[in-house]
């Protein structure tokens, strides 16, 4: 793995994958995504609670200057055999674009006033065509896939794997440990999903979200990363 000698003392969960952006079709995503350049993704498959963000998504430019990195070189568990395990169990695949329909499936509370769910933005009748998605689309079939951009999947819960990650990002601001962010979730967008499949974690799903503002100005680091698990 290659990250900028910037990156190299800052403690990164596991990593992910490599993207190169230059090789996604054209108009592939609904994300302005750079039109070159590397997308790393880190994560660690298991939701520790507590509204612990649990990755980090790094951009690297095209002919930015990198440095060779030890992909296990992370500091989180380097001890526990059990995460170790896990890590061994991360796919290594070369990863192969191709396009695919998504659909919303889920649900948001809108606040602060009387609370009550409201569809997510999308097609006029998307809840008839998500009904007719869920009853044809393959689960197992989407297992070990990583997909950038467009619509979480759907899991046991109705709400937006999206709006976690924001009102987890506004407790963070809150707390002073990161910046402040936009409380309206249509400034929020999915960044990437992976469903690994990993024995001892079946039914983790990694969502890596970030502000339309920030993809917009490349800053991938200000991304926050959910993990929502159904054993």
């Amino acid at each position: 793995m290659c990250a900028p000698p910037g990156e190299q003392h800052q403690p990164l969960p596991p990593f992910v994958a490599s993207i190169d952006l230059a090789a996604l079709p054209a108009d592939a995503t609904d994300l302005p995504l750079p039109p070159d350049g590397r997308l790393l993704l880190f994560a660690y498959p298991e939701d520790f609670g507590d509204l612990t963000d649990m990755g980090n998504a790094v951009y690297v430019p095209a002919g930015a200057a990198v440095e060779e990195r030890d992909k296990e070189g992370w500091a989180w568990f380097e001890n526990d055999d059990e995460y170790q395990e896990v890590f061994a169990q991360f796919p290594q695949e070369t990863l192969r674009a191709t396009v695919d329909v998504s659909l919303p499936y889920h649900y948001w509370v809108e606040m602060p006033e009387e609370p009550r769910w409201v569809p997510l933005p999308g097609h006029p009748r998307s809840e008839e065509l998500a009904a007719v998605w869920a009853e044809t689309h393959d689960d197992i079939a989407s297992s070990g896939r990583l997909r950038l951009g467009g619509y979480a999947d759907r899991e046991a819960v109705d709400t937006d794997p999206v709006g976690t990650a924001m009102t987890c990002a506004l407790r963070e601001a809150a707390a002073g440990r990161r910046e402040p962010v936009s409380d309206d979730l249509a400034d929020w967008v999915l960044l990437a999903e992976w469903n690994p499949w990993i024995d001892g974690l079946e039914g983790a799903t990694v969502h890596w979200s970030i502000q339309r503002a920030d993809l917009a100005a490349r800053r991938f680091d200000r991304a926050f990363t959910t993990v929502f698990r159904n054993p």
